[in-house]
């Protein structure tokens, strides 16, 4: 991707979101160990789901509520679980459904472990399918993050947000923690 298409990237995103959110987005893209600050995540975060609250992805990242992390791994394990279970598909993407819950199951045992490095690519890889299994092959196109942007802006913002996230596994527990918590913060409340 060269310049132009960073910067004409940015202009549709900077339609939808606040300057702090595209930086602590891009500050999540970046492949060191920074992490965006409390009130950049909670900026991302609202900027999601408008109307809900934050508190519970907050308590979780700072660790001043012990079963608030928990809370969140369970809430995005039974929405994902039943969004995708209840999601119609082509009888041809009947074994992509199948392997899509399999893959959860996979990915909650990961996240009960609380091995979020080992998780981060398979967790970005789920999400790929899932929205697959939701828009079909629209979901492949080129247009598809401006196309979602446009059609639903909370979830096109998450796809933003998930796209520029590193699709291989770059960080220590901790930013990883941090990157997947707030993804499933989303799908938690989705």
């Amino acid at each position: 991707m060269d310049c132009a298409d960073i910067d004409s990237r940015n202009n549709l995103i900077l339609q939808f979101v606040d300057k702090n959110v595209l930086v602590a987005i891009t500050v999540f893209s970046l492949k060191d160990a920074s992490i965006p600050a409390l009130d950049q995540i909670q900026a991302v975060a609202e900027t999601f789901c408008s109307g809900s609250s934050s508190e519970m992805l907050l308590s979780a990242l700072a660790g001043t509520d012990p079963g608030a992390e928990q809370k969140l791994i369970d809430s995005f394990y039974n929405n994902l679980k039943l969004l995708v279970e209840k999601t119609w598909v082509e009888p041809s993407d009947a074994a992509v459904k199948d392997q899509v819950l399999y893959q959860i199951d996979k990915v909650h045992n990961k996240m009960e472990q609380r091995n979020f490095a080992d998780c981060y690519v398979d967790f970005v890889n789920l999400l790929a399918d899932v929205v697959y299994l939701l828009f079909g092959p629209q979901s492949k196109k080129d247009d598809f993050q401006e196309y979602a942007l446009r059609i639903d802006p909370e979830f096109g913002i998450f796809w933003w947000y998930v796209q520029s996230l590193p699709k291989t596994s770059v960080w220590e527990n901790e930013k990883s923690r941090a990157a997947v918590l707030l993804g499933m913060y989303f799908l938690a409340n989705y």
